[in-house]
């Protein structure tokens, strides 16, 4: 089978590219991204010279681009991890957003219609769902709570959704949906919480935390979701949404407190709270439970002591991000080659 994951330079998809060649050696896998300041071809050098894998440069927007691919590779299952994630760039520059994770995925699910796919599976949050009050901790996100956004990269994620579930009603393309609770692991660009948390430790800089720190999250293990995607792209039923959550609550001042305790060093301050910022996310993820058989497997205690490690471990890694130097990777590798 021939797996085409756009967005396969970033933080998740990298990791399930890795699970996937791991995991099924028969596959192949087409990787396709931008390469915009989140994709970092340094992250996928053990897997380039791979005979199953294989890395285009192009923009999931780009229709001629993506037709081109799609009749050259003809893919049997398309993973579209390809998306702008960041809240706040969302605030700042909306327009990006709608075309990358709007605009794109049409293009995609147009390719599929016209080419033919087993399946295609878009990529989701539980963002769309919007926010749940922190004093009813009963309360959980299900597959049927009603989609009610709170940024424009929510606004945008849950547009895309919208398209998927349209284009298999209108078209009978065949797709499913996984939406996600807040990933954490290897690999995650530094300006997402836990790893911008590290980072700023280690180089001894205050650890920005909004309001008072009060918003919970459900952490999940980025192999975790892996595994789930995994599982959703070859047993999962048409037309399906799956939640994929990690069963694993806490506040944001709470993850800061345990990588600070982790680390043995870290200074907190509180900063103004972000607008529109969203209380608690909470995952009720039994459907795919029952369906799949599927459950996390990591617990956040042990699962973050994984990640700081992995960070102190490749320093290199994320200096060069956070020095520019990892822009410069593709053209050392493919210009005027």
């Amino acid at each position: 089978m021939k797996i085409l994951v756009t967005g396969g330079a970033g933080f998740i998809g990298s990791n399930f590219i890795f699970y996937e060649l791991a995991k099924h050696p028969e596959d192949s896998i087409i990787c396709v991204d931008l390469l915009t300041y989140a994709g970092n071809l340094e992250t996928l050098e053990s897997v380039m010279s791979s005979p199953a894998f294989k890395f285009i440069k192009a923009d999931i927007a780009d229709q001629k681009a993506i037709y081109t691919i799609f009749e050259s590779e003809k893919p049997d299952i398309i993973v579209n991890f390809a998306a702008e994630s960041h809240v706040d760039r969302s605030i700042e520059n909306p327009a990006l957003f709608l075309t990358t994770n709007v605009i794109g995925t049409q293009v995609l699910l147009d390719a599929c219609r016209i080419f033919g796919i087993d399946r295609f599976h878009q990529v989701s949050t539980d963002e769309v769902y919007g926010d749940l009050p922190l004093d009813s901790l009963d309360l959980l996100f299900t597959e049927e709570t009603p989609i009610h956004t709170s940024s424009p990269y929510s606004a945008s994620k849950a547009s895309a959704d919208l398209l998927t579930l349209a284009y298999s009603r209108t078209f009978k393309v065949p797709v499913s949906i996984s939406r996600c609770s807040n990933n954490y692991g290897p690999y995650q660009f530094p300006e997402k919480l836990i790893p911008l948390m590290i980072a700023n430790a280690l180089n001894d800089k205050q650890l920005p935390v909004y309001g008072k720190g009060e918003n919970v999250r459900d952490w999940l293990y980025v192999e975790d979701h892996c595994s789930a995607i995994d599982l959703i792209i070859r047993h999962g039923k048409e037309g399906e949404i799956y939640n994929v959550g990690g069963h694993n609550e806490r506040t944001n001042l709470e993850v800061v407190q345990t990588i600070i305790q982790e680390l043995g060093r870290g200074r907190i301050e509180f900063v103004k709270d972000r607008a529109g910022h969203d209380l608690r996310y909470a995952i009720d993820s039994s459907k795919i439970q029952h369906d799949l058989g599927w459950l996390p497997s990591t617990a956040f205690d042990e699962g973050i002591q994984m990640t700081i490690r992995w960070y102190l471990d490749n320093k290199a890694w994320w200096q060069r991000i956070l020095s520019g130097e990892y822009q410069k990777y593709y053209e050392r590798m493919y210009v005027n080659r």
